[in-house]
């Protein structure tokens, strides 16, 4: 970490709208505190594990965090629009029995602020899923995505990098919303500066 508590952060953007959103976001802004470079990683675990794994192994200097920024569904409890960032995750579809390989199954620590758990699983969740998901790990709420576990994944292998994830509520499964829901909400949302905004404070 820089002196004054700057750090040299990555912004892994799993999509093209999510990577276009905190282009615009970092492009209009002035006197940021940390130094920011971003990276559209892909969609989905393997994916954006290459991606990220791929930037890390380019970079010329070592960033102080990864940032996993965009959308995400979340259980009942959040709405629409909703900023969290939540200070776990783990994959929800590792069906792997107790004490078998824990480096996949073992939750990760996020350095995120919120008590919320992100579950990532290389799906898009309907309603019935988060149900099954919210039963299966005894919580009453939590985000669903497709990338942030497996990229907690890389930043260990790459001397532990911290991971924060700050992401919008896009859509509510539960409450009848879908992959329609999802693409008006990001449709609306095409300036990541909220998102910035928290990255900023850290």
């Amino acid at each position: 970490m820089r002196s004054g508590g700057s750090m040299r952060v990555l912004i892994c953007a799993p999509t093209s709208r999510e990577y276009r959103a905190m282009r615009y976001a970092l492009d209009k802004a002035t006197n940021l505190k940390h130094t920011y470079n971003l990276v559209e990683v892909g969609i989905g675990k393997a994916l954006s594990s290459a991606g990220v794994s791929r930037a890390l192994t380019l970079a010329t200097e070592k960033y102080d965090m990864l940032a996993v920024i965009g959308f995400a569904a979340a259980a009942l409890g959040r709405k629409q629009g909703d900023i969290v960032m939540p200070s776990r995750a783990i994959h929800h579809d590792a069906i792997i029995p107790e004490g078998f390989c824990p480096e996949i199954t073992d939750p990760r620590a996020l350095r995120g602020t919120d008590a919320e758990t992100v579950f990532t699983g290389d799906s898009f969740v309907n309603a019935d899923i988060v149900r099954e998901i919210k039963a299966r790990f005894g919580v009453d709420c939590g985000l669903f995505d497709m990338e942030i576990a497996a990229i907690c994944q890389v930043a260990e292998l790459y001397d532990n990098i911290p991971v924060v994830a700050v992401k919008y509520v896009s859509d509510v499964p539960e409450a009848g919303h879908s992959e329609h829901s999802y693409d008006e909400f990001a449709d609306a949302h095409s300036d990541f500066t909220p998102l910035l905004e928290k990255l900023e404070m850290l």
